[in-house]
């Protein structure tokens, strides 16, 4: 590591321990020492802290606000924000990077660029511009020393969850913490997002209500991502609609991701608002692909083999499954507890009726009420390692619950999920992968 990739850590370290580390001592203050804090205010200096700050933090705060039970609901409304309405960097920083990018003459390569940021998250922010031939474009712009942030901000995580693990032993997050770690590097290659993308391309190309952007190469580089620009309204504007729509949207939705999962063992692992728009005739668009997580074929036969040991109550067909996911040294009490998390996700499989996701009119984020119960059984048993596999299968059910829990929708989830799962061969999809893994052409 050169003077210059160290002092960028250390500067890192600094502000992060005011944000992370610090938000870690007042929930723990308040809930083993008794100091009062004012949570509300509290979590909104925090969000605004980790917006400035940028970086895989931020991004670890969004990931958080979609896991029940994580952090007090103060915080989850707040860190919910981050996702669609982060503060973006000013125009001097943007004509730095993108000469960094393109070189100085940058400018005279489109027609027009747009100072302001269209959207900006947590590792980049993304423009509008114009190429000299028309073409609307997307350009997703790193934010500068990433690479640092990374690393840096991974160890305070690392000390984070050590220091909560010392006052909640219920989840050992050692593989979690492997599995965050390899996704947030691999969000750092726009060239790998690139072929991510193409990958979406290649697996929904028969879905003629999904869109995803067109590559446009000469405009990008490893932190540079130029993409086709696709006009459409933020997924919430639809919440108050006819209940048809919400319903169609939906049902697009989860083709959009279980598709990908079922024929070829791909999850898109970050299903959260920001991600995705909705065109006038009500067709998707998909629009970052950062954390994709692909599975061998015998851990998405393990999903549906876990639906068919709850439809039949087969418990010996249930931990098969569990195995084959890669959790160990399971008892007959942690199956249960288990089970009852399972039976929360799958229950609007299960059933064949129309129904929304959730019947429950509970507030709070999407499954919050049954993660309580686990995690105070969890507790009780003693606790359980999750395999780093299961953390974004998990993470994309809970978000995508989320979405179809806003929207209201009611579908008959049985039909939907039995239709993309009733002809799933193993060795097809090992086949369908490794062709689509050997794409070359995006």
């Amino acid at each position: 590591m050169d003077e210059t990739s160290l002092n960028q850590r250390i500067m890192r370290y600094a502000q992060v321990s005011k944000t992370g580390i610090g938000l870690l001592a007042r929930l723990i203050g308040q809930q083993y020492l008794g100091v009062n804090i004012d949570r509300t205010k509290h979590a909104a200096q925090l969000r605004l802290a980790l917006g400035e700050i940028k970086g895989p933090l931020m991004k670890i705060a969004q990931m958080v606000s979609t896991i029940p039970e994580a952090l007090p609901p103060e915080y989850i409304e707040e860190f919910r924000q981050l996702q669609s309405n982060a503060p973006s960097m000013g125009w001097p920083f943007v004509k730095r990077r993108m000469a960094h990018e393109l070189g100085p003459d940058w400018v005279q390569k489109f027609q027009h660029f747009e100072k302001e940021a269209g959207f900006a998250a947590s590792l980049g922010q993304v423009h509008q511009a114009i190429t000299h031939d028309g073409q609307k474009l997307a350009l997703k712009l790193q934010y500068p020393q990433m690479d640092d942030a990374v690393e840096a901000d991974l160890k305070q995580f690392k000390m984070i969850l050590s220091l909560y693990h010392m006052y909640d032993k219920t989840i050992v997050t050692d593989e979690a913490f492997l599995e965050i770690s390899d996704r947030l590097r691999e969000e750092l290659d726009y060239i790998q997002e690139a072929k991510h993308m193409a990958y979406y391309r290649f697996m929904l190309k028969d879905e003629k209500d999904i869109h995803l952007p067109d590559y446009y190469p000469e405009f990008s580089t490893k932190r540079l991502l130029a993409m086709s620009w696709l006009e459409g309204r933020k997924i919430m504007s639809f919440t108050d609609a006819p209940q048809e729509i919400r319903n169609k949207i939906a049902h697009t939705l989860f083709k959009a991701w279980y598709i990908p999962f079922y024929q070829y063992g791909i999850i898109h692992g970050d299903p959260h608002l920001g991600n995705y728009t909705i065109q006038e005739d009500l067709s998707l668009n998909l629009l970052d692909f950062g954390c994709i997580r692909v599975f061998p074929a015998s851990f998405a036969k393990g999903v549906i083999d876990l639906y068919h040991a709850l439809l039949t109550q087969n418990n010996d067909l249930a931990v098969h499954a569990y195995e084959s996911w890669g959790f160990k040294n399971l008892s007959n009490d942690l199956i249960e507890i288990l089970n009852q998390w399972a039976g929360f996700l799958y229950g609007p499989l299960l059933e064949d009726r129309v129904r929304p996701i959730q019947e429950t009119k509970q507030k709070g984020i999407y499954g919050s009420e049954i993660a309580s119960k686990v995690h105070k059984e969890l507790k009780r048993l003693g606790g359980i390692t999750p395999p780093r596999e299961f953390v974004f299968m998990d993470r994309a059910a809970l978000g995508l619950g989320s979405v179809f829990m806003h929207l209201n929708a009611d579908i008959n989830w049985y039909q939907l999920f039995n239709a993309l799962t009733q002809d799933f061969d193993e060795a097809q999809v090992n086949a369908r992968q490794k062709e689509l893994l050997d794409l070359n052409n995006f």
